[in-house]
């Protein structure tokens, strides 16, 4: 958060400077040429950890000529940072200063990007975050190793835990999970043709999620209303409702096999679930060539997850022929066209 916010104090005291003194002036005290910034076109902004509607949207540098430089400007909750989003691509503390540098913050008045390294402070950003590389090694509460490393969110930026922290992980274990946020459209999508390019690595098997509730409710089921108790489709067998949501399921599992992986299907299981509708769930999944187990592990703990665990460990045994989407000589609209049609 120091970090995002110091580019921004550099970019506003640059924008004040260049409005209070001239050329020979800027050359003399600061040894700086005029970057010409475009205050209606400053593309960064601050951030904070709070989600704080009111300041979403402000006016800074209302004190006068020495208190900054007046215009628009904007707070961010800290995980949509564009510095998050590096923290979880990166490989090592080289690769940090070299992407730091090249954040866009602003345009000048010609339409040129004013990046980070024009303001000579991604150095200063980079010794901020030096110690931000290393992972937190943490446990779950049947004490199995679990690294916590990088935040951004899936539907504002990558969507995923650090590169880092995975290669990690595949040099002191036998199996490595890693997540990433959001549904196969979104997280995933991401992880396959963003964190994949980059780390090199190949997955072996891609964890698909999913719940009888959640099913019903793609399926057409009654609003779901936060403190208020579930409707009874939910809580009852509904194999009508339920059938009518499992193309949801089935998407998720197309746009898996089409990276070339192995999708695993884990029915996320509660007491309300009857067998005849983890039976239309597994037949389905299985039908579409998914491996599809059932796990109870928020009631159970590891032992509810010993049957998925097996299904995921077979999938992993098998070939992967992984492949992206869309090579990264296509255009930016072209692959988001693509991305838009076929995932």
């Amino acid at each position: 958060m120091n970090a995002h916010n110091l580019a921004m104090v550099a970019l506003t005291a640059r924008m004040q400077h260049e409005r209070n003194y001239t050329d020979e002036q800027l050359r003399r005290l600061t040894k700086m040429k005029r970057l010409n910034i475009d205050p209606t076109r400053v593309e960064f902004g601050w951030i904070i950890d709070f989600c704080a509607q009111s300041l979403r949207n402000i006016v800074i540098g209302l004190g006068g000529r020495m208190d900054g430089f007046t215009m628009p400007s904007k707070f961010g909750i800290a995980v949509s940072s564009e510095l998050m989003a590096i923290l979880s691509i990166i490989t090592d503390l080289a690769d940090l200063r070299k992407r730091l540098g090249e954040i866009t913050l602003a345009f000048d008045k010609t339409g040129k990007p004013v990046l980070t390294k024009d303001l000579q402070v991604d150095g200063a950003m980079t010794a901020w975050m030096r110690n931000t590389i290393n992972p937190t090694l943490m446990c779950t509460a049947e004490y199995q190793p679990c690294m916590v490393h990088a935040g951004p969110f899936g539907n504002i930026a990558v969507g995923q835990s650090s590169i880092i922290a995975d290669r990690i992980g595949l040099k002191l274990f036998d199996y490595h999970v890693t997540e990433s946020g959001f549904g196969a459209d979104i997280g995933f999508e991401k992880f396959w043709n963003v964190k994949c390019r980059y780390s090199g690595l190949k997955p072996h098997v891609s964890v698909l999620t999913t719940t009888i509730r959640a099913l019903k409710m793609h399926g057409g089921g009654p609003k779901v209303v936060a403190g208020l108790p579930l409707d009874p489709a939910y809580t009852k067998e509904n194999l009508k409702l339920l059938e009518a949501g499992i193309p949801n399921m089935l998407h998720h599992i197309k746009t898996i096999q089409k990276a070339g992986i192995k999708p695993a299907v884990c029915i996320n299981c509660f007491h309300t679930d009857t067998k005849a509708e983890i039976a239309m769930v597994r037949k389905y999944a299985e039908k579409s060539g998914a491996r599809c187990a059932v796990s109870t592990h928020w009631a159970d703990g590891g032992d509810g997850a010993v049957e998925f665990a097996e299904a995921v460990k077979e999938a992993c045994d098998e070939k992967a022929r992984f492949k992206f989407l869309y090579p990264l000589e296509m255009k930016l609209r072209d692959r988001v066209e693509k991305i838009a049609k076929v995932v």
